[in-house]
């Protein structure tokens, strides 16, 4: 029976970022294995990739707004550290318009909400914003400039992920993990392989491995778009309470997100794909111009409150899923949180509000 000091469940971006984050602290590679069936797919593969602790601020999620700013800080020093790595990392300020004047009102009392928090938000005239951003219409009523939300590529961030740990000698084990194994209130490994440390990392799979952990899917439709750039920066819009993110990336694509549905469609719903693209072109008209590259679907791992399990369970199994719409903004703090549980079982960071049981009956 295989045996490994760090056993990490999912190889999404939380595992992914874990695992590079422990190999930061100088854990040997050898001793780290990720147990993954598809390694870098699941919800990673049709994420925005939004570094936004500012624009993602949503009501009555106050606790994660500290966690949101600081894990977009440690953004910086972690891709340092993926050594001549092509991720997608673009820092251009965000804009986030209003379509109408309903809108603009709902901007405005966001904008004061996010400054009664301390973000860093300011306000554009219309004709300020379309100097910097010429593809924007003429038409909407009302802008706001975000200069600490930033962009990644999540494709190729967990590709390069991936590939830097198998290259410094990271297990990759291509199974499904089916069931943890305990020994009283110590987890010691998963299916056939032993572990002195024991990560879950695998989004709304974790439910399946016998955890009490109230996980739901919640779908996303996104589309990729091909053509010539409308915009050089993320537009976020509202249009008629709409939210809608037009993504200009690195690699030539154009992202256009995202829908939030909990039902039965498992693949991209025809009303999602509609809206999206009718209030993408009514924000930068030139989409219209662009060509469809695919349309995508992908099921965000949501807990009852929308905030983060994070936490250990029992002596030493680390949890660390439920990110929801954040995980790849929270990828960073998940990762840093997680090392500091899994080699000094304590952390800095006040992860109260993720405590991965406070939904058990």
């Amino acid at each position: 029976m295989k045996s490994f000091a760090h056993l990490i469940v999912g190889a999404g971006i939380i595992g992914l970022t874990t695992a590079f984050e422990l190999t930061r602290r100088g854990v040997d590679p050898r001793q780290i294995a990720l147990i993954d069936p598809a390694p870098a797919s699941g919800a990673t593969n049709v994420a925005g990739g939004m570094l936004a602790p500012a624009a993602e601020v949503q009501y009555r999620q106050e606790p994660l707004y500290p966690l949101m700013l600081e894990s977009a800080a440690l953004y910086p020093a972690l891709i340092a550290d993926l050594p001549d790595a092509e991720v997608g990392y673009r820092t251009e300020s965000t804009f986030v318009v209003a379509a109408d004047r309903a809108d603009a009102t709902h901007l405005r009392e966001l904008t004061e909400h996010q400054h009664a928090h301390g973000m860093d938000v300011d306000r554009l005239t219309l004709r300020q914003a379309r100097a910097q951003e010429p593809g924007l219409s003429p038409q909407l009523a009302g802008v706001v400039e975000i200069p600490g939300d930033h962009q990644v590529n999540p494709r190729m961030f967990a590709a390069a992920l991936l590939r830097e740990l198998q290259s410094r000698g990271v297990t990759l084990v291509r199974e499904k993990a089916h069931a943890l194994r305990w020994e009283g209130d110590r987890c010691v490994g998963v299916d056939t392989l032993r572990g002195d440390t024991v990560y879950v990392c695998n989004g709304l799979g974790a439910s399946a491995l016998g955890l009490p952990l109230n996980l739901r899917p919640v779908r996303g439709d996104m589309l990729r778009l091909a053509g010539r750039m409308p915009v050089g920066r993320v537009v976020r819009a509202f249009v008629e309470d709409r939210p809608v993110y037009i993504i200009p990336r690195t690699d030539g694509t154009i992202a256009v997100g995202a829908t939030s549905r909990e039902d039965a469609r498992v693949r991209p719903a025809v009303d999602g794909v509609y809206t999206l693209l009718r209030d993408a072109i009514r924000v930068v008209p030139a989409i219209e111009d662009c060509e469809l590259v695919e349309a995508l679907v992908g099921n965000r791992p949501g807990t009852p409150d929308d905030l983060p399990y994070l936490g250990l369970r029992g002596e030493n199994l680390v949890v660390s899923t439920g990110y929801f719409r954040h995980g790849i903004l929270l990828a960073a703090l998940g990762a840093r949180v997680g090392a500091d549980l899994g080699l000094e079982r304590e952390t800095a960071v006040d992860i109260s509000a993720c405590d991965p049981a406070r939904h058990e009956l």
